[in-house]
């Protein structure tokens, strides 16, 4: 019988004699991908918000936040193109959310 684990990076691998194998190769990331992604840690900071401040105005768990922090996940979809628009006007919109 075979034993698979999924890892909290996202990889699947196989128990064998106490040893985890990878089942798939790791791909890395496309370089565009990983360009086109805001880098949440500094949208953060540039706020000054903490991890728990930033996560309650954007209204997702903390572990979200600390999760596309550490590379763990990356924001997808409308996540991603909030954290874009707080790019370019962080103050309006967390003055807009603030009001929802």
């Amino acid at each position: 019988m075979q034993r698979l684990r999924l890892k909290a990076d996202g990889r699947i691998v196989e128990l064998r004699d106490g040893q985890e194998f990878p089942l798939v190769p790791a791909t890395p990331a496309a370089p565009a991908e990983v360009a086109a992604s805001p880098a949440v840690r500094d949208l953060r900071r540039r706020a000054r918000l903490t991890q728990l401040e930033f996560a309650a105005r954007l209204g997702v768990p903390v572990e979200t936040i600390r999760n596309w922090e550490q590379g763990k996940r990356m924001p997808r979809g409308p996540a991603r193109a909030l954290l874009a628009v707080i790019a370019h006007a962080p103050d309006t919109v967390f003055a807009a959310l603030a009001r929802v």
